[in-house]
């Protein structure tokens, strides 16, 4: 028997020579390139095989070959069984491979974690520290809450093992264990505050990465570390662990603002002496959170500040890319409390617009918006727009154009002195990008201006009304045709101040190419100019102008009414309709005698009653002018932009509720075979319902004739047109050369660019330069006043007060009217707009955990030295020493808040128990009344005996911390 076996070890040794290891694979997978997939699949059938045979070696070598094809992408699922028989091999080699394979393709949702608790306890608890380090990398990678709740006390033992290696892996795996089980942060925070002092220095580090990263969502738990970490940032020289420790006070001192008191003088001798770019960015930041948080009580606090400015000068001036992008996003942090010295280094940072990396200069566009004032908004602005002019890059060009926007309209048009300006700008910046994705931003905000500024609306109807006649058609689609869009609101909303409102209604209705709801806008507006010059016609007696319009809308409006968008077509031959109605009042005759233009000019009265017109007209004309006249009367608001979700549902409706119910299948297959093939009409039911039907509009053969010749034209002039060559002969000759050059048809070339010459100066600069005219003049205004103030005798303060009120002293040339419309009852408020909690955020449920009483139950040991203990008195000695006894008696690692209400809650049910024995004993004859009575008494007692005791406890220990915090302060 003993033969047999030793031939069958040696023969399964010989055929192991010739298995395919690690190496051979990816041998193999390079030179089958052309055939990979069959490769592949014959590989994986050998590794079956292999995992079928009793040796691990084997078995370890096809789990090493599964983890390489895991890494190409190909599932390896089904062999998890196999891992877990890998991992826990006695040889290290072979662990070792478990343990990479489980973290590559396990997760916490595997089924398969269950089986492994154990094992990787045993495996914590070996030996060899090896094993154990592997074991907690492993676990790291595919650790899930069951296996965090079963494994935190082997992990927090290996916190005091004797060994570097496994206290800095242990420090590091709790950080896992507590995202993924946030109880177990109570009992082992005592033992990672000791690892804060642990001598080595891989194990200090490690534990001040776990803290700093658990402080991120609730840093007030760990204020009690401050003088801790504050001793480890004046003696430690690792400056990975000076940065994570910076960051925490950085996060610690809005808390406490004493601490950033005393951390103004450390952080700045860093700045000074550091010449590791990382630390000085750290140093500067959390400088910047501690003025802030110390504001009001370090006034004196400007050289620090300055001293951060200069350093961040010399980062963007720096070569090197990374290090420019930092400095540019500390400035603008800068910028939110200090905005003045960050001022003073404008042209730097309008220097970045210029450079060659575009999130630099998106950065330095983020900066100018902070950076903008009254008086230097037109000089931004007018820089921004030149360099949008020789910018290159669509995505960038569109950024500079809402950049311009948000920093024009910031805080309700704060720095805005001159809203022509403001328009001028807007219009620029639609002829320069004729192709921008931010056309309906710029709509917004000419709406915007238009409704909020009443003084400069004349200006922005009669701008809007060129801009309508010069916007260039194009056969691309942009966003940029919402501009069209808003024009055409402003022009029809505010006619009444139009200069020549028949020049703005054949801008309406001309015919070009543009989108069909901006056509629609077109046609409806066009109502409202022909409403005005209605008005103004009736109070001057000229009918004629009305006949000239109405007349041209019959003619233009029947190019919208074969229009392809549905929507046009309907708003055309609803005001034809309306157009019809009114010539045939303009074709009646009066009630009176035939009358003269100058008897319709007395008839007309000179006064009105409200909205209408006393005139001699005939009453059908007086009616529809009337009407024409209510139809756009009174003024719109503004709409707040939370206005419609403040809206309170009326009691009873519920909007997710059916209307009706559902329908159910039946029913609906009922219904289908029902009907049949009712889905299309038959020509005989289309017949009888003819008549029934309101005819459709059809044109006469004048109509018809008119619309064929300006089709002919259209197709003459335009050259993208192929034309035939019999209606080509007539003009040309049999050779198809024309006789004379003037017969040859000028064709007009609609480009999607238009071929605009622009010049030096835009129009919005003559608004720059009158303000820096006034510029000029408050100066030397300013020289004179101070000349004068020198001769009368006033303090130098008093001048640099009058000089920083001057520099803001500039009123504003236009009010902005910022009533908005709500629902009755709403309030404007910023409670929706909150963010919510994130719910992938993977430290909320540490937020909630309190960290302040926590060492009433888990205390660690004090160290104390000879020479505290020399000189201490014999009841201080006598104090501690019950203290420590008092601490013996409770474990360090499983006592829970639980246990302890439990024994409360046993010692007051004995309580109880005496107190009923006693009285029945003793006062058979008393009523259960009374009996209640003493027992309600007696817990009311043992309630106040508890709050006394714990009350005492906490004041003693809060006056201890308090002391210690303020004596390392």
């Amino acid at each position: 028997m003993s033969l047999n076996l030793n031939i069958k070890q040696v023969k399964g040794n010989l055929q192991r020579l010739f298995d395919k290891n690690l190496t051979d694979l990816v041998r193999g997978l390079r030179n089958n390139k052309d055939n990979e997939a069959n490769y592949i699949a014959q590989c994986i059938e050998e590794i079956k095989q292999e995992l079928r045979i009793d040796n691990i070696s084997v078995k370890c070598n096809a789990v090493a070959k599964l983890t390489y094809l895991q890494m190409c992408g190909y599932d390896i699922s089904w062999a998890g069984f196999n891992i877990i028989e890998v991992m826990s091999s006695n040889k290290f080699t072979c662990k070792r491979v478990g343990y990479l394979a489980a973290s590559q393709s396990f997760h916490p949702g595997t089924d398969l974690l269950m089986l492994t608790t154990n094992m990787i306890r045993k495996d914590l608890s070996a030996t060899n520290q090896y094993d154990a380090g592997v074991a907690l990398s492993g676990l790291s990678c595919f650790i899930s809450p069951d296996l965090s709740r079963d494994l935190a006390n082997d992990i927090m033992t290996l916190m005091s093992s004797t060994k570097p290696y496994l206290r800095m892996k242990a420090v590091l795996m709790m950080y896992k264990v507590f995202l993924n089980y946030p109880e177990a942060l109570r009992p082992a925070f005592p033992k990672l505050k000791e690892k804060l002092e642990d001598p080595d220095p891989g194990v200090q580090s490690a534990a001040v990465n776990v803290i700093c990263e658990l402080a991120r969502k609730n840093p007030k738990n760990y204020l009690s570390l401050a003088p801790i970490f504050f001793k480890l940032m004046t003696t430690s020289t690792n400056n990975w662990m000076l940065i994570k420790i910076i960051k925490l006070f950085g996060a610690l001192t809005p808390i406490e603002p004493r601490l950033g008191k005393k951390l103004i003088e450390p952080l700045t001798n860093l700045i000074h002496s550091t010449s590791a770019m990382s630390l000085l960015y750290e140093c500067i930041n959390t400088v910047i959170a501690v003025l802030i948080s110390i504001s009001s009580g370090m006034p004196n606090h400007t050289a620090s500040i300055q001293l951060c400015v200069q350093k961040l000068r010399i980062l963007i001036e720096d070569s090197d890319q990374n290090l420019k992008y930092l400095g540019l996003l500390a400035m603008s942090k800068i910028l939110k409390t200090h905005p003045k010295s960050v001022q003073a280094h404008k042209d730097l940072i309008l220097a970045c617009l210029d450079d060659k990396d575009e999130s630099i200069r998106l950065r330095a566009l983020d900066l100018l918006y902070g950076m903008v004032s009254k008086k230097n908004l037109m000089e931004i602005v007018n820089k921004l727009l030149g360099h949008m002019e020789r910018a290159e890059g669509s995505v960038y060009r569109d950024e500079l154009l809402l950049k311009v926007i948000e920093i024009c309209s910031q805080e309700s048009y704060q720095h805005v002195t001159n809203f022509e300006w403001y328009l001028t700008v807007l219009v620029e910046l639609i002829q320069l990008e004729a192709g921008s994705k931010h056309g309906s931003v710029i709509a917004d905000q000419l709406l915007d201006v238009t409704i909020r500024v009443e003084s400069v609306r004349k200006f922005s109807v009669n701008e809007m009304t060129n801009l309508i006649n010069s916007f260039p058609s194009s056969s691309q689609t942009s966003t940029m045709y919402e501009v069209l869009y808003a024009a055409a609101w402003i022009v029809g909303e505010f006619a009444d101040q139009i200069d020549n409102p028949e020049d703005a209604l054949k801008f309406f209705l001309q015919e070009r190419s543009i989108p069909g709801h901006i056509q629609a806008v077109f046609v409806q507006n066009s109502i409202k100019v022909l409403t005005n010059i209605i008005e103004r016609a009736s109070e001057s007696g000229d009918l004629k102008s009305i006949e000239n319009a109405t007349e041209l809308m019959e003619q233009k409006l029947q190019y919208f009414i074969s229009s392809g968008d549905i929507e046009v077509q309907e708003r055309a031959s609803a005001t034809r309709e309306i157009i019809l109605a009114l010539n045939e009042a303009l074709n009646g005759e009066y009630e009176t005698k035939n009358v003269t233009n100058q008897d319709l000019l007395n008839d007309i009265g000179d006064h009105e009653n409200g909205n209408v017109i006393t005139t001699n007209l005939p009453a059908q004309l007086t009616e529809i002018l009337n009407d024409f006249k209510s139809l756009f009367d009174g003024e719109l608001l503004p709409v707040a932009a939370k206005a419609q979700r403040k809206v309170q549902l009326p009691d009873g409706l519920n909007l997710d509720e059916w209307i009706n119910g559902p329908p159910s299948e039946s029913s609906s297959d009922e219904e289908d075979e029902s009907k049949g093939d009712g889905l299309f009409v038959s020509a005989s039911e289309k017949t009888s319902e003819r008549g029934s039907r309101k005819d459709s509009f059809e044109p006469t053969p004048e109509e018809l004739e008119k619309i064929r010749e300006a089709r002919k034209m259209l197709q003459a002039h335009n050259p993208n047109y192929l034309k035939s060559s019999s209606s080509g002969s007539r003009q040309a000759n049999d050779n198809g050369d024309y006789d004379n050059i003037d017969d040859i048809p000028i064709a007009e070339l609609n480009l999607d660019i238009p071929l605009k010459v622009h010049s030096k100066t835009k129009r919005s600069d003559k608004y720059l330069e009158e303000s820096r005219k006034a510029q000029r003049k408050e100066k030397k205004e300013e020289k004179s006043g101070k000349k004068s103030k020198k001769k009368s005798k006033k303090t130098k303060k008093q001048e640099v007060e009058s000089e920083s009120g001057s520099e803001e002293e500039q009123k504003p040339v236009h009010l902005v009217n910022k009533i908005v419309e709500l629902p009755e009852g709403a309030t404007l408020s910023d409670s929706e707009d909150k963010n919510e909690l994130d719910l992938n955020d993977p430290h909320r449920a540490l937020g909630n955990i309190n960290l302040e009483d926590v060492e009433e139950f888990y205390a660690p040991p004090q160290r104390t030295s000879k020479a505290k203990h020399v000189e201490e008195s014999d009841s201080s000695k006598l104090k501690e020493k019950s203290h420590r006894k008092k601490k013996e008696q409770i474990p360090e690692q499983n006592l829970m808040i639980e246990e302890v209400n439990e024994k409360k809650d046993k010692k007051k049910h004995k309580r109880k128990k005496e107190i009923v024995n006693d009285d029945v004993s003793h006062e058979k004859s008393t009523d259960i009344l009374d009996i209640e009575q003493k027992v309600k008494k007696s817990k009311k007692k043992s309630k106040d005996n508890d709050k006394k005791d714990t009350e005492k406890s906490k004041k003693h220990k809060k006056s201890s911390k308090k002391s210690e915090y303020e004596e390392t302060l």
